[in-house]
């Protein structure tokens, strides 16, 4: 009986601190804000790991103010950690999601065919999407 009560309090506390989180997360986005999400599993292969470091590069090197000034905001998501978020976006696999609004473009294919062997057609092809949905 009191291994049942520990284990309803625990669940209790678990299941109450991570909505606590994902909700102070939700409410820091202005609507004027661009959110690059980088969706990922446990595992993922090279070209996954060069789509991540490819649009953290492009965003650090070329989107700085845009950063600082919350008008870009980067996630990194392990997709096991947020469902419910990858659900909306239905999201499965590995995916780049721009989303300003509710407006979003999906990159992913475009990440899979260019980021591990074309990596600077990524980058310049990333720039082009973020320039077009900032304004």
């Amino acid at each position: 009986m009191k291994r049942l009560i520990y284990l309803i309090i625990a669940l209790t506390m678990f299941v109450s601190c991570g909505n606590a989180e994902t909700k102070k997360q939700t409410k820091k986005i202005k609507s004027n804000t661009v959110e690059v999400l980088y969706f990922h599993g446990k595992q993922r292969c090279i070209t996954c790991v060069s789509i991540e470091s490819l649009t953290k590069e492009v965003l650090e090197k070329d989107f700085k103010k845009e950063l600082n000034n919350n008008k870009i905001v980067y996630k990194v998501i392990d997709i096991t950690e947020n469902e419910e978020l990858a659900d909306k976006y239905e999201v499965a696999w590995s995916s780049l999601i721009l989303d300003k609004k509710g407006k979003t473009v999906n990159l992913t294919d475009m990440g899979f065919s260019y980021a591990k062997n074309q990596p600077d057609v990524f980058k310049a092809k990333l720039k082009d999407e973020l320039y077009k949905i900032l304004k």
